[in-house]
């Protein structure tokens, strides 16, 4: 069975056109630092974001998991970690089953970063689409069930 090139699409299976595939790199690209850069905290990273908000969304897990979710070597992942929790926004608990290992859990105030944060960035977005038009905002929404399917390959 033929199998599909990522420059092909699987519909009609012709060729992507390439400024397109350029053009939506860049933009994604500008959209997400946009997106980061709105409501960041300062003393906070990307990095350190992402495990927070992966906590949130996936509960306590062990380092390696963390490192493996974020594609990042254990040893950066265990910086990282120490950072969370001396700023107090994670904690280390003891495996349940495993008493070699320790889970990373979320704390009250990591929660409330992310939860912050998520407000923030939403509210910013809101208002971003707010100045479209109906017409342009039922666009965007078939364009956001296009990229699910392109982020999900």
């Amino acid at each position: 069975m033929p199998t599909t090139s990522p420059s092909t699409t699987t519909a009609s299976r012709v060729p992507a056109d390439p400024d397109l595939a350029s053009d939506l790199r860049v933009t994604v690209l500008r959209l997400s630092r946009k997106i980061r850069s709105e409501a960041g905290r300062e003393d906070l990273s990307e990095a350190q974001y992402c495990v927070l908000a992966g906590l949130t969304h996936h509960g306590p897990t062990t380092p390696r998991s963390l490192a493996e979710r974020d594609g990042v070597q254990p040893p950066t992942m265990t910086r990282t970690i120490a950072s969370l929790e001396t700023a107090g926004l994670v904690a280390r608990t003891g495996h349940p089953t495993d008493g070699r290992q320790v889970l990373i859990e979320l704390t009250e105030k990591g929660a409330g970063v992310v939860g912050e944060t998520r407000r923030l960035r939403n509210a910013w977005m809101d208002d971003l689409l707010h100045g479209l038009t109906a017409e342009e905002r039922a666009t965007l929404a078939a364009a956001v069930a296009i990229l699910r399917r392109v982020a999900d390959v």
